[in-house]
């Protein structure tokens, strides 16, 4: 009897133990996540947090659902109630170093939405504590750095960047570079402000603002000569915009003795962009005020041959032709005006 008893035992002893250690059937959650990343995917978030809730109420180990659900909570600006769950899941014990990534990209994301972007940089400088080659970390941080003004530290990401991706761009150098020294010349540092300016050029030689910055400093300084060659480097490598240094040369130019060099100045400006009207127009007023009247008109007539489109060519026509033409003849241009405003609007 005592031998059946004990026998017994030892089997409902190891069935426990088998019980126990019987490994648990996996809890069927993931045709429900997929479910919740679909609605994200559609974008409707609504029914996505409700797949997630659904999802962390059978399984509340699924760091991903929750990870889901922050961020969608941040795109509804619930941006607090994502700090909560994103920093509640980095408490959580054995995770591994692909879902801490996770998490502190996620935290990076909601500080930076409320514009706390000291801890939102360390939560991406976190991100490179694990991974020093992350892409998104490092352009994420470019763009802190820029947000805060942070010129040195965007430089030295840029260039990160660029060997990460095995591609060059001096230009943005160039340009942090160049926001480096008009921090220097607000706080009254000039020598280093003309090393970053001159550093810049140096860096990428194309880069416009470079020059711009350079002949701001020496017109205020009362050196033309020098404000001038950088001035008109400016206009040369920047064709878009160089029409706003144009009048500061012509000044400079003035009070220099040297009015007479305008008239080349434009030259050179429409030999390296013949559509640059702007130049067109203030040649074309050079040559007129000189009583070049014909020279004038045939400039412009060069430039309608390759851009027959222009408003602003034909109205300067218009205005060289106002004392030398028939009624009619300027009748018919300003018809050819019209006619080209009305094909703009329709």
């Amino acid at each position: 009897m005592i031998y059946i008893i004990a026998s017994l035992a030892v089997i409902i002893g190891g069935l426990f133990i088998i019980y126990l250690f019987k490994p648990k059937k996996k809890k069927r959650t993931d045709s429900i996540y997929t479910n919740a990343l679909n609605a994200m995917v559609r974008g409707d978030t609504r029914i996505a947090l409700n797949h997630l809730r659904d999802v962390v109420k059978q399984d509340s180990d699924h760091i991903n659902a929750y990870l889901q659900m922050g961020n969608i909570l941040r795109q509804d600006n619930n941006e607090q109630a994502a700090i909560k769950i994103h920093q509640s899941l980095m408490v959580r014990p054995n995770l591994n170093n692909e879902i801490k990534l996770d998490i502190h990209k996620a935290l990076a994301l909601d500080f930076e939405q409320i514009n706390d972007l000291s801890r939102s940089q360390q939560e991406a400088e976190l991100v490179l504590k694990i991974d020093k080659r992350n892409q998104w970390a490092n352009e994420f941080l470019l763009m802190i750095f820029e947000k805060q003004k942070d010129w040195d530290k965007a430089t030295q990401i840029s260039k990160i960047l660029q060997r990460l991706n095995k591609e060059k761009d001096p230009a943005q150098i160039s340009k942090f570079l160049v926001f480096q020294g008009m921090d220097k010349l607000e706080k009254g540092l000039e020598i280093e402000a003309i090393k970053l300016f001159q550093k810049a050029v140096k860096t990428s030689p194309k880069y416009s603002l470079s020059y711009l910055k350079l002949g701001d400093y020496y017109a205020e300084k009362r050196d033309l000569t020098k404000a001038i060659e950088n001035w008109e480097n400016f206009a040369l490598y920047n064709p878009e915009d160089g029409h706003a240094v144009f009048s500061k040369i012509e000044s400079a130019l003035f009070d220099l003795g040297r009015f007479s060099e305008v008239e080349k100045f434009y030259r050179r400006i429409l030999n390296n962009d013949p559509v640059n009207l702007a130049a067109l127009t203030r040649l074309a007023n050079v040559l007129e005020e000189k009583g070049q009247h014909n020279e004038a008109l045939s400039l412009v007539d060069e430039t309608l041959a390759n851009n027959e489109s222009s408003v602003h060519a034909h109205l300067m026509k218009l205005k060289l032709s106002l004392h030398i033409s028939k009624p009619n003849e300027l009748s018919y241009q300003i018809d050819n005006i019209l006619q080209l405003l009305s094909e703009r609007k329709d």
